[in-house]
């Protein structure tokens, strides 16, 4: 029992030293990429990724370009936004005011608006 407790003040103290979403989260996100039909090329901010179906880590403060393209189809666009998870904001200003300055530094309370983009050609 006494070391679990120890366990336990260390881990609130790691925590209220450090961002939430820093300890919780990270700075990246998976990202699933399918399109009907399946085989397309994505580019992800003009970088050839590979074809569908496809995963990919991104780094969730950031916003990307991401083309789909196949012979004998359109290409398609689509822009993948991020924005600050509130929930991350509150938890830091609960924690105190280290932690939210060192989410705000890192990003790392930043999401990306989707985890799962799908096209159709």
């Amino acid at each position: 029992m006494r070391r679990s407790v120890r366990v336990l003040i260390a881990l609130l103290v790691l925590i209220s030293m450090s961002g939430c979403a820093t300890v919780l989260k990270g700075s990246n996100e998976k990202v699933s990429f399918t399109t009907d039909p399946g085989g397309a090329e994505i580019y992800i901010n003009g970088q050839y990724m590979g074809k569908t179906p496809l995963q990919v880590n991104l780094r969730s403060k950031d916003v990307y370009s991401i083309e789909f393209r196949k012979q004998g189809y359109e290409p398609k666009m689509v822009q993948l936004n991020s924005r600050v998870g509130l929930g991350w904001v509150v938890l830091d200003v609960i924690s105190g005011f280290v932690p939210v300055i060192i989410d705000a530094i890192t990003g790392n309370w930043y999401r990306l608006e989707a985890t799962d983009v799908r096209a159709t050609l």
